[in-house]
């Protein structure tokens, strides 16, 4: 077991902390969360901490949703009862009721997928026991939890228990079963049943030794230690979520852990390092000449591989993942536009997984429509598990003053934010099976929704009247540059849809279209809509005003508050902020990093230049969107200050205020400025171009990518001069650098000279 209790050589692939500091604890279990995609677990310490414990331990079932009874009819995720308690009492007291500040190290091993602790007693015990632990969410098998702990005496000689106990369930958590091995649970409201069943034994020098206590919610062993014997304590878990009456997640939760049990503590944890290794093969970001953004990477990328469970398509990321409670477990926009490039091109089922929960949920947002008075589908801004809206219409302020939240109705850009992942999930993929199953629909009832939403007025154009931007610090206002884009990008996909079903698989168009009522005529008024649609662009500047009206407000000085520690929202108060032209988080910005088609000549430069100094990042998704467009606009370093101060809100030393969870967001936007921005990568239908601009000091950029089949790594070496591309697998593919274009085929890298002023990035 000593082997596997080491964290990996290489400390480039660990997190870790030494000594335990209270007030940072909440912030510290959030980063070196693990999970899976269907669990999650925060990383508490194994041992009991009594007092001393900020927030309460937290495992997290993707999907777990229910309301509560009283107030607001708000969904939230349900925390499953803490079946990973552990009580040490030893003859003068538990073992490390509060950690002494140097006692403990904590190490995230990233490579392996691991949470590793190392604790000792205080000097001066009865007792002194070394305890060491190993704890890992199943990468192979997602239901299962491993834990073992290893307590190795090393003076003295006494009694010890050992108590294994299950927290208290949410009170939105019925017990159904409890018996010692199985726990049963159903969700008041929402239908749900929730399942654990517990398999622990205690081994001493090879002997296992049978609980003295085992009861439902608590399993103990009394053991009479002396210096020089090891105990170790081993625990499975196994957690199953059951959707309909008809399941059996108790059966099936024995099942799972039989199967555990049956391959052993070895082979649970060779299976799980086992599937890790194949992740970080197809997602590693690999970065020389520079150890931070390295670390800021590989942080990134180990928790965009536990977000996501390809083997569940009625789930999707919410903005915390499964790291905390912060919004509830609800789906916001970021999923699609932040995190669906990672998935797209390294784990296509992944993606594929995601984007079916949008075409599960697309009835809600037709109803959504439908009660609003338009057509097709207006995807909610907040969703959880059935696609209802599920935002707060008031919340509490920082001002401790109610707020109306306008975001459910407003915020309508969503829909056409799912559509473009949709989109860009084909052209990665050419998943023409999704396509033809749900993505075609979904693009063409969000595009409807544009259609009815757009009203055309007497100056002859089509506006969108009332909205919230991504820019959440101005509300109802008219023709949001972003949402209207967006809409008409959405409006010409959905004909681009219509005429390729039509072309390719005429009888499925034939189905499709009269299915949903979807007539020529409607298809040519969606045209005549996306051409009258009003963007607020300025022909002769190439300058979007961000919205009508935009540019009549108060101008402020940002740098006049550099160093702020809170939002500008804070600092100016609502009204002022409102009617001033300070920006929470990209809007036109993210407009030019999502389709960079539409600021043609220097316009990219002009609305940078103009939109960057007015941003006050009062969002974590803000930075990164304008380091993938100062990357693409040749300014490196600036885009690489925006990595780093992205990286900063998790990983920063300064931050104590991400107890909520990680912002999942914000890391998938770390991998987008390196690949979309830095690579320069542009994924086309005939293969993938790329215009390297690595920041000074980067002197190598190597990451896998997978595009229609094929699986390559490419390899941005500013030492040579050149980008290298291998196909590890799938046809032959087009790789290009600026002009050239070079043909790749397995078993044939090629190299192609970067060139001296890179060429503009194309969609």
């Amino acid at each position: 077991m000593g082997q596997a209790l080491r964290p990996t050589a290489d400390p480039a692939w660990l997190l870790s902390e030494v000594g335990y500091d209270p007030l940072r604890e909440s912030s510290f279990e959030t980063r070196v969360a693990i999970s899976n995609g269907f669990l999650g677990l925060r990383g508490a310490l194994a041992t009991d901490l009594g007092a001393c414990r900020t927030l309460p331990p937290r495992t997290y079932v993707a999907g777990l949703f229910d309301t509560a009874l009283v107030g607001a009819p708000i969904p939230e995720r349900l925390p499953a009862p803490d079946w990973l308690q552990l009580r040490i009492g030893l003859p003068d007291g538990p073992y490390l009721a509060c950690p002494d500040p140097s006692s403990r190290d904590v190490t995230l091993d990233m490579r392996r997928g691991l949470l590793l602790t190392q604790i000792r007693q205080p000097p001066g015990a009865a007792l002194d026991i070394r305890l060491s632990t190993l704890r890992l969410v199943s990468l192979d098998m997602r239901g299962i939890v491993l834990q073992l702990v290893e307590l190795a005496v090393e003076q003295g000689m006494g009694e010890i228990t050992l108590d294994v106990t299950s927290g208290e369930a949410s009170p939105l958590l019925i017990p159904v079963t409890t018996e010692p091995d199985l726990g049963v649970w159903r969700t008041r409201q929402s239908g749900k049943t929730l399942a654990i069943a517990m398999d622990a034994a205690v081994v001493i020098d090879g002997r296992t030794q049978p609980p003295t206590v085992r009861t439902a919610g608590r399993w103990s062993w009394s053991l009479r230690v002396q210096a020089g014997q090891t105990v170790v304590l081993r625990r499975n878990l196994a957690v199953t979520r059951g959707d309909e009456p008809v399941d059996d997640p108790g059966g099936r939760a024995r099942s799972d852990l039989a199967l555990a049990t049956g391959l052993g503590w070895r082979g649970l944890l060779e299976r799980h390092e086992t599937a890790w290794r194949e992740r970080w093969d197809r997602s590693d970001v690999v970065v020389e000449g520079d150890p931070e953004a390295q670390r800021a990477l590989r942080f990134a990328v180990f928790h965009l591989n536990g977000a996501a469970d390809p083997g569940d398509e009625r789930v999707s990321i919410g903005a915390r993942a499964l790291t905390g409670d912060d919004y509830l477990g609800h789906v916001f926009w970021d999923t699609e536009i932040f995190l669906m490039p990672f998935y797209a091109m390294t784990w296509p089922q992944a993606a594929r997984a995601l984007l079916t929960y949008r075409y599960r949920t697309l009835a809600a947002a037709r109803a959504k429509a439908a009660g609003m008075g338009w057509r097709g589908a207006l995807y909610a801004w907040e969703s959880a598990d059935t696609g209802d809206e599920a935002t707060p219409a008031q919340v509490v302020g920082p001002d401790r003053k109610v707020v109306d939240i306008l975001c459910g109705t407003q915020e309508q850009h969503v829909s056409a934010d799912v559509a473009y992942a949709v989109w860009q999930y084909w052209q990665a993929t050419d998943d023409t099976a999704f396509l033809l199953e749900a993505g075609a629909e979904i693009i063409l009832e969000t595009a409807r929704f544009w259609w009815s939403r757009a009203g055309l007025e007497a100056d002859g154009l089509h506006h969108i009247r009332g909205v919230i931007g991504p820019d959440e610090y101005h509300e109802t206002v008219d023709d949001n540059a972003f949402t209207n884009v967006m809409a008409r990008w959405n409006l010409l996909r959905g004909l681009d849809i219509a005429a390729l079903m039509g072309e390719r698989w005429p009888d499925r168009w034939a189905t499709l279209s009269t299915r949903l009522d979807l007539a020529a005529d409607e298809l040519e008024s969606w045209r005549r809509t996306a051409a009258a649609m009003a963007t607020g662009l300025d022909p002769e500047t190439g300058l979007f005003e961000q919205f009508q009206g935009y540019h009549d407000l108060e101008a402020i000085d940002l740098s006049a508050y550099a160093g702020r520690s809170v939002p500008m929202d804070v600092v100016l108060g609502r009204e002022r902020t409102q009617a001033s032209q300070v920006v929470k988080q990209a809007d036109v910005v993210a407009l030019l990093a999502l389709l960079p088609d539409e600021f043609p000549g220097d316009a990219d430069a002009v609305n940078f230049d103009h939109y960057a100094p007015r941003c006050g990042h009062g969002s974590s998704l803000s930075r990164a969107l304008h380091g993938v467009a100062a990357a693409r606009l040749g300014r490196s370093e600036l885009a690489l200050g925006y990595l780093r101060d992205t990286s900063a809100i998790d990983l920063g030393d300064s931050h104590v205020a991400i107890a909520g969870g990680v912002h999942i967001a914000a890391l998938g936007g770390i991998w987008l400025v390196a690949i979309f921005g830095f690579a320069g990568l542009v994924v086309h239908s005939d293969g993938l171009s790329f215009a390297p601009r690595l920041p000074a000091g980067w002197t190598r950029l190597s990451f896998p990518v997978q595009w229609r089949g094929r699986d390559l790594v490419v390899t941005v070496d500013l030492v040579r001069n050149v980008l290298e591309a291998t196909l590890r697998g799938g046809d032959t593919m087009v790789v290009s650098v600026g002009h050239v274009r070079r043909t790749l085929s397995v078993g044939w890298p090629i190299r192609i000279p970067l060139p001296s002023t890179p060429s503009p990035v194309a969609a």
